[in-house]
């Protein structure tokens, strides 16, 4: 039975209408229908796919949209229309791939496609829930940090040329370009924060003060000064070099007075004393994000109490490596009861900060050597097949992030074959006490959670194997990384991370923790407690279960062994770099839903897929194969593919 393309969407809509489309079905081979309905599956796809970067210019430049479709150029120039006619157009959009949505019938697809049609059912209704709850009424920290990684992701995936130069003339007149853009991006965002305002629908003080405000006057000297010496420098001599930095200069000084205009419509605007936290969403939206979007199946009560058991397990363990350390390394300690556990684990982490970098300097040599280190010992291990000319880049965080994160990593475009992805570590402006919180023996779980096997690996092998990995797989809707994001995708690559940490621990010949020393191991089971308290954590701030300030101390106790931090941080320089470490991770969940708890959930779901897997192949499993054929899946929770792998 032949189809002509311009048929698909209107003849798969005729096989899913009933008794309508029997003649038609019975006429036709159950192969056919099969081909039928993926054909029109992949036409709907690949059309939300366009529309979603169309929408999100930034979502875009971020996957290099102009590798997939060159006609997605232009989008470099432009950002988020967030007017109200935009928003209106979306909601119609997304009611329309609805109706075309459930007009196929899943049964019909190739496992692969259905695996696609239900990541598209749950990415659809999350934006149209966003849109529902008015988000953008509220989203201070999308406004302040999508243009600036808008910029800087375009910079990053500049053509390189001689003498370190980046940029050929049009790359940098699109970033001109979204330069311009941003003083009316925010003129609309002031609207839609005026009308939350007046609604109630207000964003938590929290927000408004350390992204809105801070975030909006870092970007104003980003903008005014810092772009423009990084532009020089990269422009060098090129024919274009002056005239393009003055282009640059100028915008970045109307983006930065529209920046520093902003901070002030929210200090008169949006109250700075208002005492209700309002950053949770609730249990309902919880469950449903949980079990929807993650594909976990658990209530958020079953969660709590799951990252409460978590969390005495590991700090169980890190007791028992903790007593082995103090005991080689001369010490007398208690462990005997919690109090003793908890005071004897800080004071071992204590003694091993007695080697921390002088300088920020010095901390990110630190994280590259390790770095290196780790990638020997992989290669070392067989344990993938790593190229020779594989770099890891570490970083030093742009200002406008580091009120949010203390590393992360950021990949190359998966579309594009320019660009180099980047590990980011947030210096600590040389502050001895925040220097110490880096010991040496803490570096190696990091450099290889951010790094090798980890996120670096991770998106290196699957941009190398992008032509098996369908398109909406590497989408990130709402946003990239703000409280606007659906965050589906840091399942797979959040929780790949810390299976990688886990991973790189297993022990080998006569090494008992594998890749790590004890003391680094130490740390390696302090990054597991971490993100078991996590899960802890985020459901009780989501869910009225805990409040901020009971969050900030349940970290600092459970997570820092350091309790009651916050009291101390008056007096106390270790107490205070505790304290405001603790408050600033909160602060990240409480405006991030459900981000937190993909660390763990992501990493638990790796390892039960794998063992299930290891079970049906017996034998013929290898380690190798199953990490290869994970990676293939693209960034989406292990829950959307696990039967396929393990059908396969």
């Amino acid at each position: 039975m032949t189809l002509h393309r311009r048929n698909f969407v209107k003849l798969s809509a005729t096989l899913a209408a009933g008794a309508a489309a029997a003649p038609l079905l019975q006429a036709c081979k159950l192969e056919s229908r099969r081909e039928l309905a993926d054909e029109a599956f992949l036409e709907l796809r690949d059309r939300y796919f366009r529309g979603q970067l169309e929408m999100n210019p930034v979502t875009s430049t971020y996957l290099g949209g102009e590798g997939w479709n060159a006609e997605l150029r232009s989008l470099n120039t432009r950002l988020r229309d967030y007017s109200a006619g935009g928003l209106a157009d979306e909601a119609r959009e997304y009611r329309r791939l609805e109706r075309s949505h459930s007009s196929i019938d899943p049964a019909l697809l190739s496992p692969q496609s259905r695996v696609d049609y239900a990541l598209m059912q749950a990415q659809i209704t999350f934006l149209k829930d966003q849109l529902d709850r008015r988000y953008h009424e509220r989203s201070v920290d999308t406004y302040v940090a999508e243009p600036f990684r808008g910029i800087d992701w375009q910079i990053q995936q500049m053509r390189a040329f001689d003498a370190g130069k980046l940029g050929d003339e049009n790359q940098w007149r699109d970033v001109v370009a979204r330069l311009s853009a941003i003083p009316p991006y925010l003129a609309v965002a002031k609207e839609n924060l005026a009308a939350g305002r007046r609604s109630g629908n207000i964003p938590d003080r929290r927000m408004v003060q350390r992204d809105g405000i801070e975030g909006s006057r870092a970007n104003a000297a980003y903008f005014r000064a810092a772009l423009p010496a990084m532009a020089t420098t990269y422009l060098g001599d090129q024919r274009f070099a002056r005239s393009m930095a003055s282009g640059i200069a100028s915008a970045g000084e109307t983006a930065a007075r529209a920046y520093l205009d902003f901070a002030g419509w929210m200090e008169r605007n949006l109250p700075a004393d208002d005492a209700r936290d309002r950053y949770a969403i609730g249990e309902s939206l919880y469950a449903w994000r949980v079990r929807t979007v993650l594909r976990d199946e658990r209530s958020p009560g079953e969660l709590s109490d799951f990252g409460a058991r978590q969390v005495e397990d590991y700090t169980r363990r890190i007791a028992e490596v903790a007593e082995r350390i103090s005991r080689e390394r001369g010490i007398s300690l208690p462990f005997g009861t919690d109090q003793d556990r908890a005071w004897s684990i800080r004071r071992v982490m204590e003694d091993l900060s007695s080697e921390s970098p002088q300088d920020d300097e010095e901390l990110l040599r630190w994280y590259r050597e390790t770095g290196e280190r780790a990638v020997a010992y992989g290669r070392e291990r067989g344990m993938f097949d790593v190229p020779a000319d594989y770099k890891l880049e570490v970083v030093a965080t742009p200002p406008v992030l580091r009120s949010t994160i203390d590393a992360a990593y950021y990949p190359a475009p998966p579309f594009l074959r320019s660009g180099v992805g980047r590990f980011y570590l947030t210096p600590t402006g040389n502050d001895a006490a925040a220097l110490r919180e880096h010991s040496r023996a803490s570096v190696a779980d990091t450099a290889v959670h951010e790094g090798f096997p980890g996120h670096d690996w991770h998106f290196k092998f699957m941009t190398q194997n992008a032509g098996e990995i369908s398109n909406i797989r590497w989408l990130t809707p709402g946003a990239v990384e703000d409280s606007s994001s659906m965050w589906s995708d840091s399942m797979a690559t959040e929780g790949w991370g810390l299976y990688a940490e886990e991973l790189m621990a297993e022990p080998g010949g006569d090494r008992a923790y594998g890749f790590y020393s004890p003391a680094e191991y130490l740390y390696q089971l302090q990054g597991q407690l971490l993100r078991a308290a996590r899960v802890h954590i985020d459901v009780g701030l989501h869910t009225g279960r805990m409040s901020f300030n009971d969050a900030v101390n349940y970290f600092t106790s459970r997570v820092n062994f350091f309790p009651d931090a916050c009291e101390k941080a008056a007096s106390d320089p270790a107490a205070k770099a505790v304290c405001d470490g603790a408050t600033r991770a909160i602060y990240r969940y409480s405006k991030w839903p459900t981000q937190a708890i993909t660390y763990n959930l992501g990493k638990n779901a790796i390892v039960d897929l794998r063992e299930a897997y290891r079970s049906r192949k017996g034998t013929s499993y290898s380690a190798r194969e199953f990490h290869e054929t994970f990676m293939k899946m693209g960034t989406i929770p292990a829950g959307y593919f696990r039967e396929m792998m393990l059908a396969g």
